[in-house]
């Protein structure tokens, strides 16, 4: 990498400490993406240090070595990708807050990503795991409510984790996700998930908070843990992951699954790409545009029924 030629006026490590203040509180970005972006910026920083290189004023021609770097030490694409992510918007809020003059991470090309198929559940799947919890216990129709959750609204772990026992119009079975950015999106919820957060609701969160061991901490939080305590993203990933054991799942399934799972089963059923694109919080159509590819026979009946010669 070669080294800037005028010394910011701030200090690159404040800086990015700043930074990560930022996205975590004004923009609002997930726990996760949180973290990324500071062990993504922590490593530019230590690789500056140890190049000689001015970190607030690389130039262009430096990052890009500095990606190059990252790919011969064997990081995949997807990975270099996210780095580079992390050090667009690093540099873009460096310019807004007047610290540098100019973006050298703007004219950066990002490495080419090979584009996968989401992985889905098939109903039989669905099924199973959704008839593991035991409803006769608080934990139990804590977990049933999550899992039920998660298949009917398509939400991330870090939003269910994020879920208030005010996040809902009960009345009209509707439910407020807050997504990527703090972006609300307004989500309908269908009679079987109502059923199961009324239950839920009204027996096992105030059972698991009378039964707590210690005072609990639980605010209104919607999912507690058996210590009244709210339950984190990463607590919740844990319960799936036992949930998904028990019903037989291969253990590469992750809770994201089920947000795929949402959405070709949405297509499929003949949704339109551009409401399941409103119910996902997806800012881009093209990101959407993934579950078409997990629907061909969806497509072929579209096309036989709509075009002139389909018949």
């Amino acid at each position: 990498m070669e080294a800037g030629k005028r010394e910011p006026d701030k200090d690159a490590a404040a800086a990015v400490d700043d930074f990560i203040a930022y996205i975590a509180g004004t923009e609002g970005l997930s726990p996760e993406t949180v973290r990324a972006y500071t062990e993504h910026l922590e490593a530019y920083l230590r690789r500056c240090e140890l190049r000689g290189v001015i970190a607030l004023a690389p130039g262009a021609r430096a990052l890009r070595s500095y990606l190059g770097e990252l790919a011969r030490a064997g990081l995949a694409p997807r990975t270099v990708a996210a780095h580079l992510s992390a050090l667009r918007g690093f540099f873009r809020w460096l310019v807004l807050e007047e610290l540098v003059a100019e973006d050298p991470a703007a004219a950066l090309i990002a490495p080419k990503i090979p584009r996968s198929l989401p992985n889905t559940l098939t109903s039989t799947q669905v099924d199973a795991l959704i008839s593991v919890p035991d409803a006769s216990t608080p934990a139990g129709l804590r977990d049933a409510c999550m899992l039920e959750l998660l298949y009917a609204t398509g939400a991330r772990i870090s939003e269910a984790a994020g879920l208030r026992t005010t996040s809902f119009e009960r009345d009209h079975r509707l439910v407020r996700l807050f997504g990527k950015g703090s972006k609300e999106r307004i989500v309908p919820l269908y009679r079987r998930v109502a059923a199961a957060l009324e239950a839920y609701l009204a027996h096992g969160r105030p059972d698991l908070l009378a039964a707590a061991p210690v005072p609990a901490r639980a605010g209104d939080a919607l999912f507690i843990s058996d210590r009244g305590r709210p339950m984190s993203a990463d607590a919740l990933r844990y319960r799936f992951r036992r949930l998904a054991a028990s019903a037989g799942i291969p253990s590469g399934i992750t809770p994201h699954a089920m947000r795929h799972t949402f959405a070709t089963d949405l297509l499929a059923g003949g949704a339109d790409l551009r409401v399941v694109q409103e119910l996902l919080g997806h800012t881009s159509l093209s990101t959407t545009q993934i579950y078409t590819h997990l629907t061909p026979d969806r497509l072929k009946a579209a096309v036989s029924q709509a075009h002139p010669r389909g018949a």
